[in-house]
């Protein structure tokens, strides 16, 4: 889901936006309107990394060798030259004296939600593997929830009253995980004791 970083008309942060830039330590500085120039630099730079050197990337590369490729782009571009307070620096040298704050241990702790009906066979579907929810509620949506940087996904109601809880499997494994109480209760159902 797309997230904006500000309201376009008052030039205000989002509140999402703002505890993200908070967590990591970010400044956010927004481009005042009409100030093409400034932002197209930006842009044409990113138009070269992403478009110019990756549509010129020979198919038989191995991840090494295009790695490679990028590093030398990332020096050239590193070695433009700015005016800065009267001054010609490169954006190397402006980047030395702008250093990283250390990353938090954990990610920002957002999370991905996302709706998926729910199989005959009491299941849904999440990148790529098969989650157990309780049985008997066939075609009905459930909400799932995984929150970045946790092992576990949540199966959740629209009153957000967690249904099911499996820890993740690997995305796109075709894996199937239930919960053995959800599997007893569907046998259950399907074949009722006799």
């Amino acid at each position: 889901m797309h997230q904006a970083v500000c309201h376009p008309s008052s030039r205000q942060v989002t509140a999402a936006f703002a505890d993200v830039a908070k967590y990591y330590g970010a400044g956010v500085d927004i481009c005042p309107p009409r100030c093409g120039n400034r932002k197209g630099v930006v842009e044409k730079a990113n138009h070269s990394a992403a478009q110019r050197w990756w549509r010129a990337v020979p198919d038989h590369l191995t991840v090494e060798q295009a790695r490679s490729g990028v590093d030398k782009l990332a020096l050239r571009m590193d070695e433009r030259r700015h005016r800065v307070d009267g001054s010609t620096v490169t954006v190397a040298e402006l980047a030395t004296g702008e250093p990283l704050l250390d990353l938090p241990v954990r990610p920002f702790p957002a999370e991905l939600e996302v709706g998926r009906a729910i199989s005959p066979q009491s299941l849904v579907s999440f990148r790529g593997n098969f989650y157990s929810v309780p049985p008997g509620m066939p075609g009905a949506q459930a909400r799932l929830v995984h929150r970045l940087g946790e092992d576990h996904l949540h199966s959740v109601t629209a009153a957000r009253a967690v249904i099911a809880q499996h820890r993740r499997a690997a995305d796109g494994a075709g894996q199937t995980v239930r919960d053995a109480g959800h599997v007893i209760t569907l046998e259950r159902t399907v074949r009722p004791p006799t």
